[in-house]
């Protein structure tokens, strides 16, 4: 079953951010742009590449109305740990949220039970709550946040203009495409 346009459940979890220990909730996600951008765990090695990449990039995530949320099972200790061990985790601004219960995992259905963490997925929520896009793969394979950042412009983009589509490798600025009877077939 598709998790398109599914509203994320109530939450509240501790989290990582700004060098402190703070509590994120549902609420602190409405009325703006999100990604949650799950993980295995801490101190591993394809995590903190990805994490690195979306550090820097968040200034223009931030820019975009986009708050990104890191998600795994570890606690907050755990994330706190592997900020002060690690050069690469110290250069994330953005909340490192602890999921020790695997409450948002099952949720966002991307919970590894038998392991007891999460798979790589990425959920673009929109300001309702609502997942709007989403992306599940093999823990061995990294994720990009150039792309990440794409689809999240053409996912604010169609939300803003409702009667337009984004073709294929859409940008901001590009042509997109307005559906009539006769593209019907093609969407």
């Amino acid at each position: 079953m598709s998790l398109i346009g599914k509203e994320i459940s109530e939450f509240t979890v501790q989290a990582f951010a700004a060098g402190e220990f703070k509590e994120i909730s549902k609420k602190d996600v409405l009325g703006k742009w999100s990604v949650f951008f799950f993980y295995p765990a801490d101190f591993t090695f394809v995590c903190p590449t990805e994490l690195e990449d979306l550090a820097n990039q968040y200034s223009e995530f931030k820019a975009a109305g986009c708050e990104i949320y890191s998600v795994s099972c570890d606690s907050h200790y755990v994330h706190k740990a592997w900020h002060d061990a690690s050069k690469t985790i110290q250069k994330i601004q953005y909340p490192m949220l602890a999921d020790p219960t695997g409450k948002l995992a099952r949720d966002f259905q991307v919970m590894i039970e038998e392991d007891g963490m999460a798979e790589r997925g990425t959920f673009i929520v929109n300001p309702e709550g609502k997942i709007v896009a989403y992306e599940v793969i093999a823990g061995n394979v990294g994720r990009n946040a150039d792309e990440l950042f794409r689809r999240l412009q053409a996912s604010q983009f169609v939300a803003e203009h409702g009667d337009q589509v984004c073709p294929a490798k859409w940008k901001p600025g590009a042509e997109t495409l307005k559906p009539s009877l006769d593209l019907v077939g093609l969407i």
